[in-house]
């Protein structure tokens, strides 16, 4: 029981403290995601989004409270990819 407590109860703190990042809504190239995870979770989160829909990443529009916009980007857009402030590519 003692070896049990120092693995299992870390981890179960590591369980609780985390966020959440759901897409709210999709229409055409644009991702509605509502998150309470840190914004680098969340660029990560809309990168894999749209890079399952078969585009290149996601490029930041805008942060309201819990609501992030973006717009999945193809390879041949000519609009850079703009990441959310504070955040890298990953």
């Amino acid at each position: 029981m003692g070896l049990l407590k120092y693995f299992f109860i870390p981890m179960l703190l590591g369980l609780t403290a985390c966020g959440s990042s759901q897409v709210a809504m999709t229409m055409d190239s644009l991702r509605l995601i509502s998150s309470t995870d840190s914004p680098q979770e969340v660029m990560n989160f809309a990168n894999n989004n749209c890079k399952k829909d078969l585009y290149q990443g996601a490029s930041f529009i805008s942060k309201s409270g819990d609501e992030y916009r973006f717009r999945c980007i193809r390879a041949d857009d000519t609009q850079p990819q703009i990441l959310v402030p504070g955040t890298v590519l990953n």
